[in-house]
């Protein structure tokens, strides 16, 4: 005897709405954020007063392997755990890989090596 109660359709498709407003609103959110930053930059171009920002790539492929790594292992050891063979693994080997990946990429690049 199941104790679930029927759901009607017209709650159906709102909780099937749900999401697409959120990621709907989430890129029009985006979208104007861009937009802003970019009418902002042309104006301090126009101004003379922009100053072109530095991003350092060693120290965001540095932390950013390292953290995904450390995702990766958790995950993966804990889905080991759960249930050893299935495509939930993959939720743990995916970060770990691309983690594995960043750090690769910043051993082995030359621009690093100074």
């Amino acid at each position: 005897m199941n104790s679930i109660l029927p759901v009607s359709h017209v709650a159906q498709i709102l909780i099937s709405i749900i999401p697409i407003v959120g990621i709907i609103c989430s890129a029009i959110l985006v979208f104007f954020a861009l937009l802003w930053r970019h009418r902002e930059t042309v104006l301090k171009i126009k101004n003379g007063t922009y100053e072109p920002v530095n991003f350092n790539i060693k120290a965001f492929s540095l932390l950013t392997g390292l953290c995904l790594v450390g995702v990766g292992c958790v995950l993966t050891v804990l889905f080991i755990l759960i249930e050893p063979v299935s495509w939930n693994l993959l939720g743990g080997l995916i970060p770990f890989v691309l983690g594995v990946m960043l750090l690769v990429f910043y051993k082995i690049n030359p621009d690093f090596r100074k």
